[in-house]
């Protein structure tokens, strides 16, 4: 199997490429990182990804590490598999890439916030900062409203096809969904009904399974 991916349980960039692998219907070898015993900090495994973090990813002798590079590869290098991630047609292929853009520097950062205070800080007994929650939820508001007014005009955010656009949400969107901040989802109804879609997606469910 030439496809290895390192990775850890519960990771939101694990998750984004195992949903990419799932929709592409490829076999890989899953490697788990014990983060609570430093694997990720090894000189082993800072050979594969020199920052430490989760994931790395090996195909043949290509080695890769940040999730978004490694779901971009996928969607393109297996283009024939599984399914369509990408748009041949450069114009709409650019409006995929800037959706990409906005989920990495504008959905990203606020989100990921809220995925620790409210998700991972309970898990681990945590007390979750409530100042840092008011300030990510008004910031991630923001970006809403803007996916609000696109999601308006067309059922994914970079047209009328799932994309890599939208898979890069999933992982996020997917924890809080289980805490308050579902309400900000809710109260965008066409912004509920993409989170709906994506959510339910069989490659995503199986991702999320396994």
């Amino acid at each position: 199997m030439a496809i290895k991916f390192y990775g850890a349980a519960g990771s939101t960039s694990c998750l984004r490429v195992q949903a990419c692998l799932a929709e592409k219907d490829l076999d890989y070898e899953f490697i788990s990182v014990n983060m609570s015993n430093k694997e990720h900090k090894s000189p082993d495994f800072l050979s594969r990804n020199p920052f430490g973090q989760v994931p790395a990813f090996e195909d043949g002798d290509l080695k890769l590490f940040e999730s978004r590079a490694i779901t971009q590869y996928l969607a393109h290098s297996y283009a024939d598999k599984g399914n369509d991630l990408i748009i041949k047609d450069p114009k709409k292929m650019a409006i995929v890439a800037v959706w990409i853009e906005v989920e990495s520097q504008k959905f990203e950062p606020a989100s990921s916030k809220l995925v620790w205070e409210l998700g991972y800080k309970p898990m681990f007994g945590m007390t979750t900062d409530d100042a840092v929650v008011e300030e990510n939820e008004k910031k991630l508001e923001q970006v809403l409203d803007v996916y609000e007014s696109q999601l308006s005009q067309c059922k994914y955010l970079a047209g009328d096809n799932f994309t890599l656009a939208d898979l890069h949400h999933l992982p996020n969107i997917k924890y809080l969904m289980g805490t308050k901040a579902k309400r900000l989802f809710d109260a965008r109804p066409h912004v509920s009904a993409w989170a709906a879609d994506i959510l339910s997606r069989p490659a995503w469910v199986k991702a999320t399974s396994s």
